[in-house]
């Protein structure tokens, strides 16, 4: 077996490794490069990235485009530009859109890398011949003795990114690699320094990707100009507070920017689409207990309708640890609900929730899905 656990030597072995102009591709292309591997890189245009060229930390945009090419240069590759910018667009952005209009707080990373890197990319990679697909997620993939593969968390606590990668399949894993699982961040750009490439010192790409200026919400009004409408703003008890521009500009848990006077401090705890409505209260009407989550992924080895009362840790937001929770399938809402041990603030629909084997620093990713519905007590506070 190389390096890449596949029974082949490795000038035997194509991979094609997904590009994105920054550091940590560039050195899992020049690293397996090194090992002797046929290295073939590839980098998507993902939108139309006039804009964003020359924004600092921007991702998949022009300069990216061209960072990528000369360290394909530098490390002695061939490489390719592919345009996804109509299939990001369909998938990510336009999803994206409607998520925040629907009241709810979407992650367009975890869909990019669910329909885009690791659906139409390694579909592509498949085409040409490629092995395997590697990336430079830091994340752990780990054979199984009893065959396939399981996603860990990366050694690295502070660059894991496991919660972003929660919806790869079992057949993609299979199929994916990602080589900086086990290394921490400084070793990556230590070696990027020793290969030459100019990207050893790139800052590390935003979340999302194809807002220019940071500023969701002038992407959403640009995209869907009729749908964002005013509002009321209204306390948990019934009191009106105040107007509002457009529910996309508030999030749950939001405490900065109501703009209104109550006395006390308030937080956003959901919105009503149907009504333009925000609707506030104090913090301890944020906690939640229970999570009911839509799309389901799964990747344990027991079916996951067989799940009753079992023992897991899950995220419900990518910058929180691991928290000790169950997990239980509930065969009427057809979906999983998570129990959490302890209470959670901000649990917002449209947000992952991810599912761990434990709450260690190198646990095992079980799955996850969207969180769709909150606690019982939560709702009847409505």
């Amino acid at each position: 077996m190389n390096s890449l656990d596949l029974p082949k030597a490795p000038e035997d072995t194509r991979v094609v490794v997904a590009m994105s102009g920054g550091v940590d591709s560039s050195v899992v292309a020049a690293l397996l490069k090194r090992e002797g591997y046929d290295v073939v890189g590839i980098t998507l245009q993902l939108y139309d990235h006039g804009a964003a060229t020359h924004r600092r930390g921007a991702c998949c945009a022009g300069q990216d485009i061209h960072d990528a090419r000369r360290a394909a240069e530098v490390i002695g590759i061939p490489h390719y530009v592919l345009d996804y910018e109509d299939r990001f667009r369909e998938a990510v952005i336009d999803r994206f859109a409607d998520s925040y209009l629907q009241g709810e707080t979407p992650i367009p990373c975890v869909e990019c890398n669910r329909s885009i890197k690791f659906r139409d990319l390694l579909s592509t990679a498949q085409d040409l011949g490629a092995d395997v697909l590697a990336t430079g997620h830091y994340v752990a993939s780990r054979a199984l003795a009893h065959g396939g593969r399981a996603l860990h968390r990366a050694l690295d606590p502070a660059r894991d990114q496991s919660y972003f990668l929660y919806a790869t399949t079992p057949a993609q894993l299979d199929l994916l690699r990602f080589p900086l699982g086990e290394r921490p961040k400084d070793e990556t750009r230590a070696l990027a320094k020793a290969f030459g490439l100019a990207v050893a010192d790139k800052p590390d790409s935003q979340d999302i990707c194809f807002v220019p200026q940071g500023r969701y919400q002038d992407v959403i009004a640009r995209l869907r100009p009729d749908a964002v409408r005013p509002g009321e703003i209204v306390h948990l008890d019934g009191r009106r507070l105040g107007r509002h521009d457009g529910i996309i500009g508030f999030t749950v848990g939001q405490r900065r920017g109501l703009n209104v006077a109550a006395g006390e401090p308030l937080y956003v705890v959901r919105l009503e689409p149907g009504e333009a409505r925000v609707v506030v209260g104090p913090r301890e009407a944020l906690a939640t207990s229970v999570i009911r989550l839509a799309d389901p992924n799964w990747l344990g080895d027991a079916p996951l309708d067989a799940a009753r009362d079992l023992p897991v840790a899950v995220r419900v937001r990518s910058t929180r640890e691991p928290r000790p929770a169950t997990l239980t399938w509930n065969p009427d809402g057809l979906c999983a609900e998570i129990t959490l041990a302890t209470p959670e603030d901000g649990v917002s629909p449209g947000q992952a929730c991810v599912i761990y084997a434990d709450d260690g620093p190198r646990a095992r990713v079980l799955g996850g899905g969207t969180i769709r519905r909150v606690a019982a007590e939560r709702l009847a506070a409505a």
